[in-house]
């Protein structure tokens, strides 16, 4: 008999990662399936754009804060490594310069995610992502 076997942390925050990105695009995303870019302004299908990030990815604190991130083209995100000073002065705009000063503080505070955690987090991204979908019929 084969046991399931219990999926490591790694393994959920690469799941997370996936429910949290569709997610962000999603909700970037206009009636059309379309998103602005949060640093160049290009306009493309939420498909082809990425979950960009102001404080990067491995500051856990801030990875699934979605005020720390939005819509990006692959172009900025990564080959011009996140735009970061245009991508917080847009954030600022959008948010509000106390709401980027507050992420910026969280980043700075060690800590990592529990499995539990990881769990709630990707039930819940899958669940927005599902329910976005049907609103916009995407």
């Amino acid at each position: 008999m084969k046991m399931n076997k219990i999926p490591t942390v790694n393994q959920l925050i690469k799941k997370l990662d996936r429910a949290f990105s569709l997610f962000i695009r999603l909700r970037d995303s206009d009636e059309n399936g379309s998103c602005t870019c949060i640093t160049c302004g290009k306009t493309a299908f939420w498909k082809e754009m990425q979950c960009g990030h102001y404080i990067g990815r491995r500051h856990m604190q801030t990875r699934y804060e979605e005020l720390n991130t939005a819509a990006q083209c692959p172009w900025c995100n990564g080959f011009m490594e996140g735009r970061h000073f245009i991508f917080r002065q847009r954030l600022a705009e959008r948010h509000g310069e106390e709401a980027v000063k507050r992420i910026e503080a969280l980043a700075q505070i060690p800590g990592g995610l529990n499995r539990e955690l990881l769990n709630y987090l990707i039930l819940t991204y899958q669940a927005k992502v599902k329910k976005l979908k049907k609103e916009k019929g995407l």
